[in-house]
């Protein structure tokens, strides 16, 4: 568990990818295979699920501290954070044992099936041997919050570096239903063949955001134009007889789709197809709110189905007849697609082709993205024609050029405390709008803003403070920010009656008085034109 520790203090230290690197290129060469594949698992966010209770957890921390719950209260107000409180207020009473990490995993896994009494003296016992640091990652993972600053594709990099294997290599192999309780370091890195687990999918090509003119691209013969949905990257795969959704985030979404369940006759075994699943009705697709009625429910029932039926719109071809075509370029791997398609469209409309745009000029085709809205979708996508599948986010072959978002000049309200180390700056607020004389808050931002920013508007925070609610102050009206959006819709969860998605800081408007902010009206205004879009 102290190697473990140090790698996580020296990844949280350093913003410099190759110290990140160099630290788990030592971490994998120190470390023995049990504790290598627990590592993998969650540096790539693979966490366990939370094994104790959050208030137990806190109860417990303050009497071995012996202070009282508020005061533990207070202190967990102004550290930000639960668990590194914890690390700082309970003492260390026993003689350390420095055991590995996956003894610790398996303890923590354990903890589960204890009862209460059980588990107290376990994770008393835990606290007791551990350092301050060791205490605050231990109390991540037994809370299941566990999270460090790093992306797959570093650590990918890492293990690429140690073991002499490609970058897309490894990558693939991390993909899919994998957990430590059920494999190995060698079986899922060294030795991997590929034919174990017939559900897994491809790494997902990304793309960047269009930055630059669009015409820098060169000439529009080499690039294919399609609509930007808003839906839910996946992957549908046919191996064996046997049909399987993944989600961009490596979620097996499976069950969560029945609609796409023919599909498992119609397409050939060896089958994989990347796509966006969309909610979809009366021949357009419907808001991603639609969708979200899917996501979080365990049972799907017919009334979901026929409210928000869901179709696979297909942008590519991965695997056919069992051979991995990523490398054949796009153009070649678009035709099978198409082939592909129009088999199973004889049969089932769930699978549908996503139509590239047609145009013979830059020009054109920035005519065609400001139309996006009307054609339900959040800009166009960029792909040339020539591309391999490449693993991951890479410059120059994809691009995505999306509209411009949504605005709405409003009035922050409330602060709270950040976390971890933002835990004593005021980072994450509340904004409202204007109806008649009175301020109606209608959603959160915490992105969007310059450390130098996020420091001044913490100064005014602090010094403007009207009331405080444990670690949230509410402010003096006086800060007006330009929030963009991607959408908006109902809500009767939202005293302003309206949902924002993907709201951040778009500017700070420092030109702007507080009562020239807008209106409850301004934004209604903007719903029902939101609404209009995707009505017939």
């Amino acid at each position: 568990m102290k190697r473990f520790t140090q790698l996580f203090t020296e990844l949280d230290q350093t913003t410099k990818t190759t110290k990140k690197v160099e630290a788990m290129v030592r971490y994998f060469g120190e470390a023995d295979d049990e504790d290598k594949i627990w590592a993998i698992a969650l540096l790539g966010e693979r966490r366990p699920r939370r094994s104790v209770r959050s208030n137990l957890i806190r109860d417990w921390a303050a009497e071995a501290a012996g202070i009282p719950a508020w005061l533990f209260d207070e202190s967990r107000a102004i550290v930000g954070d639960m668990s590194e409180t914890i690390s700082m207020i309970v003492p260390r009473t026993a003689v350390a044992d420095d055991k590995p990490l996956h003894h610790w995993m398996e303890f923590i896994a354990s903890l589960a099936d204890d009862d209460e009494a059980v588990q107290k003296q376990k994770v008393l016992n835990a606290w007791a041997q551990m350092d301050q640091m060791e205490r605050f990652l231990f109390n991540k993972l037994i809370g299941g919050s566990f999270r460090v600053g790093l992306s797959v594709k570093l650590m990918t990099k890492a293990l690429s570096r140690f073991t002499g294997l490609e970058e897309s290599q490894l990558a693939h192999r991390l993909m899919g239903n994998w957990s430590p309780n059920d494999t190995t370091f060698q079986k899922l890195i060294v030795e991997e063949d590929g034919q174990g687990d017939v559900s897994k999918p491809y790494p997902f090509c990304l793309a960047y955001a269009l930055e630059k003119e669009v015409a820098e691209l060169g000439d529009p013969i080499d690039w294919f134009a399609e609509r930007k949905w808003d839906g839910i990257r996946g992957q549908l795969i046919v191996r064996n007889n046997e049909l399987f959704v993944w989600s961009r985030g490596e979620d097996l979404v499976t069950d969560k789709f029945p609609e796409y369940k023919p599909l498992t006759k119609l397409l050939p075994n060896g089958t994989v197809i990347d796509g966006e699943i969309l909610a979809f009705k009366d021949g357009r697709p419907m808001p991603f709110n639609a969708l979200q009625t899917r996501i979080g429910r365990k049972n799907i029932t017919k009334k979901v189905l026929d409210d928000a039926p869901v179709v696979l719109v297909a942008y590519d071809l991965l695997e056919y007849g069992g051979e991995d075509i990523r490398k054949r370029p796009l153009q070649e791997r678009r035709q099978m697609l198409e082939d592909l398609i129009k088999h199973t469209s004889q049969h089932t409309s769930v699978l549908q082709l996503s139509d590239f745009v047609a145009f013979h000029t830059w020009e054109e085709l920035s005519r065609e993205r400001e139309c996006s809205r009307e054609n339900y979708c959040e800009g166009l996508m960029l792909k040339n024609k020539h591309s391999v599948y490449k693993v991951g986010r890479r410059k120059g072959d994809w691009w995505k050029w999306k509209i411009d978002p949504l605005m709405i000049d409003a009035v922050l309200i409330y602060a709270m405390q950040g976390s971890g180390r933002r835990a004593n700056l005021y980072t994450d607020y509340t904004f409202a709008v204007w109806n008649g004389d009175q301020l109606v808050p209608f959603t959160k931002a915490y992105s969007g803003l310059t450390d130098e920013e996020i420091k001044e508007v913490d100064r005014f925070v602090k010094k403007n403070t009207l009331e405080r609610f444990g670690p949230v102050r509410s402010v003096v009206p006086q800060l007006v920010f330009e929030i963009a959006f991607e959408g908006i819709q109902r809500s009767t969860r939202h005293k302003s009656g309206v949902a924002l998605r993907f709201p951040r800081m778009n500017r700070w408007r420092k030109d702007k008085p507080a009562q020239e902010a807008n209106t409850l009206a301004d934004l209604q205004q903007l719903l029902l034109v939101y609404e209009q879009t995707f009505k017939e």
